[in-house]
């Protein structure tokens, strides 16, 4: 079978189309024949090696245990293991594999029915396999941290980043559970966090929502890059600050320093990924309450490209690969 395999840590040019073997699945596993995988910040993370951790996981000097990319799929069923008891030949899925189970730039992969490192269920039923496998990691992290911040109706919201894969899933939540919401993005995309739902839009190139004034119970930063001070500063009585990127030392000790003086908390961390999280998303696109946003759709065999362009940070929602098959509907 096909996949996209890398050997060296660089520049989307590492990434090379190679012929590998179609993996066969054990006893607690599904054959899934992939259909759609997307560009995350995170594939382009791993194929960097940025940060320097990544080498410490995968390898000091080139890629070992981790050399296909991809960590979110829609697809069928092609097999299932003699343990599998939920799912089908035929199904029609979606899902996520995350962190050194990643592997979705190829034409089948394996996956456990039930596992620790990512999440599978039945794909939106109308939703193609594009749109289904767009920002699944987005939308559980968007609605894990919400959750994390004990959102609630009628509180104010800020979400920085809002066009991003995280942030779009967010601003579609944060409306769903009934808050007020203030989406900063780019110039480009103030009428696209618009259509979302927001209620009020903050073009961050011109104008620094830390200096409004204005105090939020939940600032949601998706991108890290805002001033964690401002943020803090911009909460609330009991305001929750919730941040996705900000992983360095500094950044780490300023939070906690602020959860455990004062009434804010900052949160943190790597969101869990529950299969219940991610059949509440679909029952939602489902029901027309959120939906995935699309940038750009580029075949297999543009992947390269595909990573070029996320690696510029200016893609909205989310880039999708798309793989060559005739009864892809």
């Amino acid at each position: 079978m096909k996949a996209v395999v890398y050997h060296t840590y660089g520049s989307p040019d590492v990434l090379k189309i190679e012929e590998v073997e179609k993996p066969v699945p054990k006893d607690n596993e599904l054959l899934v024949r992939v259909y759609a995988t997307t560009v995350t910040a995170a594939d382009s993370r791993m194929r960097k090696a940025d940060p320097f951790l990544v080498r410490l996981i995968n390898g000091l000097t080139r890629p070992k245990k981790l050399t296909i990319l991809g960590m979110e799929f829609a697809g069928e069923i092609e097999a299932v293991g003699r343990d599998v008891t939920v799912f089908k030949k035929g199904d029609r899925v979606f899902g996520t594999t995350t962190g050194l189970d990643s592997g979705a730039y190829a034409e089948y992969i394996c996956i456990p029915e039930k596992w620790a490192t990512g999440v599978v269920a039945a794909k939106p039923a109308n939703m193609n396999y594009e749109k289904s496998a767009a920002g699944i990691v987005g939308g559980l992290t968007a609605l894990h941290y919400l959750r994390s911040g004990s959102i609630q109706s009628g509180q104010k919201v800020l979400i920085y980043g809002a066009s991003g894969s995280v942030g779009t899933y967010a601003v579609q939540l944060a409306r769903y559970y009934g808050a007020d919401v203030t989406a900063v993005c780019g110039t480009a995309n103030l009428e696209l966090v618009k259509s979302l739902g927001a209620d009020h839009v903050i073009d961050y190139t011109k104008e620094d929502f830390t200096k409004s004034g204005e105090t939020y119970d939940i600032v949601f930063e998706t991108v890290g890059k805002s001033s964690l001070s401002g943020g803090i500063r911009s909460l609330g009585e009991k305001g929750y600050y919730l941040a996705t990127v900000h992983m360095s030392l500094l950044p780490i000790v300023r939070g906690l320093w602020t959860s455990m003086t004062s009434d804010r908390k900052v949160i943190g961390g790597v969101a869990k990924e529950r299969t219940e999280d991610l059949v509440f998303l679909r029952e939602l696109i489902e029901a027309g309450k959120i939906k995935p946003v699309i940038d750009r759709c580029y075949p297999l065999e543009s992947i390269v490209e595909a990573h070029r362009y996320v690696d510029e940070g200016h893609k909205k929602g989310n880039v999708v690969i798309t793989l060559d098959h005739d009864d892809n509907d």
